[in-house]
């Protein structure tokens, strides 16, 4: 099933799985995965290595999490290391895995060196790549947006252009990067339609497990922390139950506003941990 007609039914929740580093982790993986499943999500996402043999490892992991546990997958794909050849090569074997959703993405270049530079990329852009994949058919198609605005736009004004920009090439719906306040989202989605973007955005959530690696995720992806939330961490000392129990709270909280607000659905960021999505989304669950 494609996510729009997901979306169309009412509020959907989603995880995102990031892809195991080796195979020896594929089973624990699976595992997670598995745990979630009980939690009846619309759909996962499953991030995209693009270096090598994770480039096969994505898609054959994509495939058997649709095909052997039944979720509904959507496979990122990243397009800066990629010829348009190596791009309509994986088209089709996604669609042998009976794939039928793609978050398309710019991507970083892969640590390995295999992304040419700059001025010699045939697919430098995301909009490219949601261009590729529309002229391929069979797929809806995720694009990604920033509440706060991408790390390397120089103002939200141009970031929102670049996502006007992925919508109009044929972008379905759009997964927001983490944030941890609602008006970061709100603010965004104003500015959006305002600008003519009229498909669903999905807010992305990531509830805390550690915040020392929150802080390392924020400074990538040009978050920021409320005032609120990083007193009430550093309260917690070095006691990691205690700031599980605050990320837990504070997701909650987001996400009841978020619900209350008119998104459709929440994202979950789950690290490939099941624990804290899970109170999360059983508790939002019970009204």
């Amino acid at each position: 099933m494609r996510i729009p007609e997901l979306l169309a039914s009412g509020p959907v929740f989603s995880f995102e799985f990031f892809l195991p580093k080796t195979e020896a982790e594929l089973p624990r993986f699976k595992e997670t995965v598995r745990e979630l499943k009980a939690l009846r999500p619309g759909f996962v996402t499953l991030t995209y290595g693009a270096g090598g043999s994770e480039r096969s490892r994505t898609i054959d992991t994509a495939g058997a999490i649709k095909s052997e546990l039944g979720i509904e997958t959507a496979a990122h794909l990243t397009c800066i290391a990629h010829t348009r050849r190596e791009l309509q090569d994986i088209f089709s074997r996604l669609k042998a895995h009976r794939i039928e959703n793609i978050v398309a993405l710019r991507g970083d270049a892969p640590k390995d060196g295999s992304a040419p530079p700059p001025e010699r990329r045939e697919v430098p852009f995301a909009a490219d790549l949601v261009r590729l994949v529309r002229a391929a058919g069979g797929f809806s198609v995720a694009v990604a947006g920033y509440p706060e605005k991408h790390p390397e736009a120089p103002s939200k004004e141009a970031d929102l252009a670049r996502l006007k920009e992925k919508v109009d090439a044929g972008g379905d719906w759009v997964i927001t990067q983490l944030f941890f306040d609602n008006k970061d989202y709100f603010g965004f989605v104003e500015r959006a339609r305002a600008a003519g973007v009229s498909c669903p955005i999905i807010p992305g959530i990531m509830p805390v497990t550690s915040a020392q690696q929150t802080r390392r995720f924020t400074e990538m992806c040009g978050s920021r922390i409320p005032e609120e939330l990083s007193a009430r961490l550093a309260a917690c000392g070095e006691d990691k139950d205690a700031v599980v129990s605050v990320g837990v709270a504070w997701a909650l909280q987001q996400c009841r506003g978020l619900l209350a607000g008119g998104a459709p659905g929440i994202h979950f960021y789950t690290l490939n941990r099941s624990h804290s999505t899970a109170q999360v989304l059983e508790t939002l669950r019970k009204g």
